[in-house]
C-alpha cells in the first residue's frame, strides 16, 4: 500500500517569540481557570446543586459547558500557546453575554438581582485575559501565517 505525502507549505514567516514570563502568565490564567470552576462548577457537577428537574435544562447546559472549559484548561497549563482559542472562547462568551443579556437589562433600568450581579462581575474579570494574550503572536500565527491544508 502506498501513500502519498504532501509538504505544508511555509508560510515564510516564523512567529514572533513569546517570553518565558509571558507564558508563565498564559499559565496563571489557565490556572484560574481550572481553580475557579473546578472549586464552583464541579462540585455543582456532581451534587447537582445548582439545578433540579424544575428548573430549565439551559442551567444544565451552561453549567456542563463550564466544566468542559474548566477541565481543557488544564491542558493550557502545558500547552499555553497551543490552548489559545480557549482563552478567545471565554472572553468571547463573556463579552457576548454582557453586550446581549447584561446591557439590555441596564438600558431598560431592569432590575438586577445579586445573582445577576455576581455573574456581571464574572464576566468582567475575563477582561484580564486579554491583556494575558499575547497579540503579536496570534496576528503572525493566525491571521497572517498559512492556514492547514483542506485536503
Amino acid at each position: 500500500m502506498s501513500s502519498i505525502s504532501m509538504a505544508v507549505p511555509d508560510s515564510g514567516a516564523s512567529a514572533p517569540d513569546v517570553s518565558t514570563p509571558q507564558l508563565y502568565l498564559l499559565r496563571a490564567a489557565y490556572l484560574i481557570l481550572v481553580l475557579g470552576l473546578g472549586s464552583t462548577v464541579w462540585p455543582a457537577m456532581i451534587a447537582h446543586t445548582t439545578w433540579t428537574l424544575t428548573l430549565s435544562p439551559w442551567r444544565g447546559v451552561g453549567n456542563s459547558l463550564l466544566a468542559a472549559l474548566g477541565l481543557l484548561a488544564t491542558l493550557g497549563l502545558r500547552y499555553p500557546l497551543k490552548m489559545l482559542p480557549l482563552l478567545f472562547f471565554e472572553v468571547t462568551w463573556k463579552t457576548i453575554w454582557l453586550i446581549a443579556v447584561a446591557l439590555p437589562l441596564w438600558r431598560q433600568h431592569g432590575a438586577i438581582d445579586a445573582d445577576m450581579a455576581e455573574t456581571i462581575r464574572a464576566c468582567f474579570m475575563g477582561v484580564v485575559f486579554l491583556f494575558l494574550i499575547p497579540w503579536r503572536y496570534v496576528y503572525s500565527t493566525l491571521v497572517q501565517g498559512a492556514g492547514d491544508r483542506w485536503r
